[in-house]
């Protein structure tokens, strides 16, 4: 695809300015120049491009005129003040989870993923036709901030362990680096949540100051190491069945631009969201295979430890929609939706899915024939 190309007709045609040459409409383009804060480090280099690729798009449609400067995290603020940033106007946006922002309210976790939540197919369709986006912008509007799903990393892994779990009761008193609304529903089932920065998981695993701890999937956890300090490698990642990444604006700022302007980091944001997820498709299989070959054991989680979760996650739920009003329409909503969502998936993807995954395990797929 040329992204270029594709984003320019894409703004100028919602700018109801079709039938105007590229360059005649780019000349008209005021200049503006922003800064975004994300809340990754360059490291993580998928996660991170979201970010990134929003900026370079935009950079690109306008040949310039709208210049976005990516700041890694820890550049301007810490990457889990990046939301704070934007609301302060220390910068215009930032590219982040809306779930490291659950001090603030529960509610801010529905832009981002909650436990046994949608899949990426499924929140995508939500935000995009469902009136999700239109909800969270609701939401996120009430402390300043425009919202923009930008990147999605499908479904994580289940976290690293020192020891297996077998049961439920391996799960009682156990130190996991775990947050959020996922650190609240283990601890109903007897987990003792831990806040561990990324760079201090691994000393913290094999110093045995934790006992577990949860990152993203096979691509970003194998840069960490984590198998040589605890081996066994769970799935699924069921608090985080998909994340949304997003850029938040400054509502200001953003009621500030132009339309042909807004239009374009609709676009940019919905062309990062495609491309992150495509990515890590891509990645994840060669890094969970070298990873297994370097000595990960790959375990799914008990069903035992999964219902308990479930039960503990929809008490949660019950107890967030009494206590915080905002949280009610916006939970509610996706829930409706998930229940025809995955209808629909068990029917033709997933039935083709298994199909497909048993001719793999057989051996029987082309490229292993030859």
């Amino acid at each position: 695809m040329d992204r270029r190309r594709f984003l320019k007709t894409a703004t100028l045609g919602s700018a109801g300015a079709t039938g105007l040459a590229a360059p005649a409409i780019a000349q008209e383009n005021p200049q503006i120049s922003w800064r975004m804060t994300s809340s990754f480090p360059k490291s993580l280099d998928t996660i991170y491009g979201g970010g990134a690729d929003v900026a370079q798009y935009v950079r690109e449609a306008t040949d310039g005129a709208f210049d976005i400067q990516v700041f890694a995290g820890g550049e301007i603020v810490p990457g889990l003040q990046a939301a704070d940033a934007v609301q302060n106007g220390t910068v215009e946006m930032c590219h982040t989870a809306a779930y490291y922002y659950v001090g603030k309210s529960p509610t801010w976790a529905l832009g981002g993923v909650i436990p046994y939540g949608l899949n990426n197919r499924g929140m995508n369709a939500w935000l995009y036709y469902g009136g999700g986006l239109d909800q969270l912008n609701e939401f996120y509007g009430k402390n300043g901030l425009h919202y923009l799903p930008a990147g999605n990393t499908g479904a994580q892994m289940g976290g690293w362990f020192r020891n297996e779990i077998n049961s439920l009761a391996d799960m009682e008193g156990l130190q996991m680096r775990i947050g959020g609304l996922a650190g609240r529903v283990m601890e109903r089932v007897g987990v003792v949540p831990q806040q561990v920065a990324g760079g201090d998981i691994y000393p913290s695993l094999e110093r045995g100051t934790i006992d577990a701890a949860e990152w993203v999937g096979p691509y970003d956890d194998q840069k960490l190491g984590f198998y040589q300090v605890a081996p066994y490698y769970y799935y699924p990642g069921w608090w985080e069945g998909n994340l949304t990444l997003c850029c938040f604006v400054n509502q200001e700022q953003w009621d500030g631009l132009p339309d042909r302007y807004k239009a374009l980091l609709q676009s940019a944001s919905r062309a990062a969201n495609t491309e992150m997820m495509a990515e890590y498709d891509y990645k994840n299989p060669t890094a969970l295979r070298e990873l297994v070959q370097n000595g990960a054991q790959l375990r799914r989680y008990p069903d035992e430890v999964l219902n308990a979760t479930y039960d503990a996650a929809m008490e949660l739920y019950s107890e967030l929609r009494e206590s915080e009003p905002d949280w009610g329409p916006i939970y509610d909503s996706m829930m409706a939706f998930q229940a025809e969502h995955f209808l629909w998936q068990q029917v033709s993807e997933s039935t083709f899915a298994q199909f497909m995954q048993a001719k793999q395990s057989a051996g029987e797929l082309p490229a292993q024939q030859q």
